[in-house]
């Protein structure tokens, strides 16, 4: 099965090319640009050095979020775009399911963490083991100080990666002390490989109803609807 990834959730763009066999092609960006301008152009770029055609492609895999509002809308719709134009399987992936790979050769718990603003962060925590990653908690939108409260009973070591992580170190480790453990710097970053490699195990969904899972409302709407609790 030939898939074609794409994740546009964070500043970094990331795309590639696999079957079950492994990875065949794979373009990460990490830089803050226009995902809406460059991510067609580079998932053109990239079939066409791995000698394929999209006519080649069986299922498209998209990181589905939480993330950037906007990253997250830009992938979801060229994925859903693509895989209704040509006829193929559609599967989305947690964001940060797909950064939790990252850690997947620690000893204990991984956290990946992008920041939500305000003192919030989208989070989830997964269970490292021999190679593997469980999912142990759902992705979730809510204050650091909070979160990292429901970690105090965790008796391992707990591994917190992306680069949104450090912003948050200090509540970390001030509830969590010497079991904190901040990734290096090379596995901040979510593998457009990883996406491709976890999205061809899982099960196609319905391309129309299929949405991205922002974690929260956009503050607009929040605000919208809170306007409409008062009006009531």
């Amino acid at each position: 099965m030939n898939v074609l990834a794409i994740d546009t959730s964070t500043n970094v763009l990331g795309v590639a090319v696999a079957n079950e066999k492994g990875i065949i092609g794979e373009q990460i960006t990490y830089t803050k640009r226009n995902h809406s301008v460059r991510a067609m152009p580079t998932v053109e770029a990239l079939l066409k050095e791995c000698g394929m055609k999209p006519s080649d492609l069986e299922r498209i895999v998209v990181a589905k979020g939480p993330g950037s509002y906007t990253g997250v809308r830009i992938g979801v719709t060229i994925a859903k775009s693509l895989a209704w134009s040509l006829g193929i399987e559609l599967v989305g992936i947690s964001s940060l399911e797909v950064l939790a790979l990252n850690g997947r050769y620690f000893n204990g718990y991984v956290c990946p963490v992008f920041d939500a603003r305000r003192g919030q962060l989208y989070t989830a925590l997964f269970k490292a083991e021999k190679g593997e990653v469980t999912r142990v908690q759902d992705d979730q939108n809510l204050l650091a100080k909070d979160f990292v409260e429901g970690l105090k009973e965790l008796t391992e070591p707990v591994l917190f990666v992306g680069s949104d992580a450090s912003i948050h170190e200090e509540i970390f480790r001030e509830v969590l002390g010497d079991r904190v453990v901040l990734a290096p710097a090379s596995l901040h970053h979510a593998r457009a490989g990883e996406l491709a490699m976890l999205g061809i195990q899982r099960p196609a969904e319905e391309i129309h109803s299929f949405v991205p899972n922002y974690a929260r409302l956009a503050e607009a709407e929040a605000k919208w609807l809170e306007a409409q609790e008062r009006v009531e």
